[in-house]
């Protein structure tokens, strides 16, 4: 007897599309059966024409605790992931207090995320100066990999990289078989916004900033045979040299984000600051491009990367407020309302926001429906729509550029290891 079967018209599996009956026992998928050969079970869920998703991954999130819990926290952005049909997030190491760049940092947030998570929780370490030697055992602790800056982070605990930094910490992980994550812009070509507006702020951190920064990050790569990841590519410019890497196979990868795939500089409210990160919305045009990135398999992974503040320090001045946008509940409707749009499928952005970052970040057993996976799934409704309302978001502080806007695709449940996520604490730490 199974603990749970789920029928769907619309599994989205490894091999495409397709009616199928997800069988569940002990928190795993036991196999995936046609719908008329499911095996019986203690509870059977029939969604029908609505589609059943493998939770999705988020590689790239800011909890920010302990330390900046007013800015978000485990209880409440973990919440949120479920909701968005996430079940997977792996935290950052930045803006909480300490942050990770040690083994103890790395045990303090585990001790505040211990018994308060919604979804299974992974955690990147950091890479700063001087902290070279504790890269293997953060490793060895259990850390997914190691972020590190090119240019200032914004919070003065983490400062960043030069380029000799760059090179120690991707030889140093490369000694071990680690990953190397990486904010690329080059902080010489970053200047300070010639004044409040967001054209001005755009201005500031120009596109040539994040491609002159990759080429570093590439070139770096190839002589320390090293694997890297580029975070948050915004801007189209780094898409020829990506692709030039990954022809050259250098072992490199690269995200972008939800709000540089629908959003646009040309439709940025004056004085909306909920709009402003770093790096920057671009134009209309970029947008275009970087979907073609998508397509092309230049850019792999698409990530939140998630990073709230309390409402007070989104002044409506885009010089001095705090940069950073929160959509972790939001990423799938939004993505999935734009992806429709331009022709691509759930297969897609599955693809893109599952299983690619589940094997960026090394979880096995996360971003497919399979066999031997975990239990981890997603009852999403692609037809059906939702007006954003930022305040009944689970995130702690209700700002997103996203409010008041109509997305597709409404997630109707979240399965965390076959039981509904979302209320009781059912993560793991991973």
């Amino acid at each position: 007897m199974h603990d749970l079967v789920i029928t769907s018209r619309r599994a989205v599996l490894p091999d495409g599309e397709r009616p199928a009956a997800v069988a569940v026992r002990d928190g795993g998928i036991t196999g995936v059966h046609d719908p008329g050969a499911a095996p019986e079970a203690a509870e059977r869920v029939d969604l029908g024409d609505v589609a059943l998703l493998p939770g999705l991954v988020d590689t790239h999130v800011h909890v920010n605790e302990p330390g900046r819990t007013h800015w978000e926290g485990f209880a409440t952005a973990t919440r949120a992931a479920a909701a968005g049909g996430v079940t997977t997030i792996v935290d950052m190491p930045l803006n909480s207090l300490p942050p990770t760049v040690d083994p103890a940092a790395l045990a303090a947030k585990r001790r505040a995320a211990a018994g308060r998570c919604a979804v299974d929780v992974g955690f990147w370490g950091g890479a700063v100066p001087g902290n070279l030697g504790r890269l293997r055992p953060l490793h060895e602790a259990g850390v997914r990999g190691f972020k590190c800056f090119l240019s200032p982070s914004g919070v003065e605990e983490f400062p960043p990289l030069d380029a000799a930094g760059l090179r120690a910490a991707l030889a140093e992980a490369a000694s071990f078989g680690g990953l190397v994550i990486v904010h690329a812009e080059a902080p010489e070509l970053l200047t300070e916004p010639a004044g409040p507006a967001y054209p001005e702020f755009l201005a500031s951190r120009p596109g040539e900033a994040e491609r002159r920064a990759v080429e570093l990050v590439i070139r770096m790569a190839r002589e320390t045979g090293a694997r890297a990841h580029i975070l948050h590519v915004s801007s189209a410019l780094c898409l020829e040299p990506l692709a030039r890497a990954r022809r050259a196979g250098i072992g490199i990868t690269a995200e972008t984000c939800p709000h540089y795939l629908t959003l646009a500089a040309e439709q940025v409210p004056e004085g909306d600051t909920a709009f402003k990160c770093c790096p920057p919305i671009r134009s209309e045009d970029n947008r275009d491009a970087l979907w073609r990135g998508l397509a092309d398999g230049v850019l792999d992974c698409v990530v939140s990367d998630h990073s709230p503040s309390p409402p007070g320090l989104k002044v409506p001045d885009f010089a001095a407020a705090w940069g950073g946008i929160s959509s972790l509940q939001l990423g799938l409707a939004a993505v999935w309302t734009e992806a429709s749009r331009r022709g691509h499928g759930l297969g897609d952005v599955v693809r893109w926001m599952a299983r690619n970052p589940a094997a960026l970040a090394g979880l096995d057993g996360k971003g497919a429906i399979a066999a031997g996976a975990d239990a981890d799934l997603v009852a999403f409704d692609p037809g059906a729509s939702r007006t954003v309302d930022a305040p009944a978001l689970h995130h702690r502080h209700p700002v997103t550029p996203y409010h008041g806007r109509t997305l597709r695709g409404v997630v109707r449940a979240t399965w965390l290891r076959g039981r509904i996520a979302g209320g009781a604490p059912l993560g793991r730490l991973l």
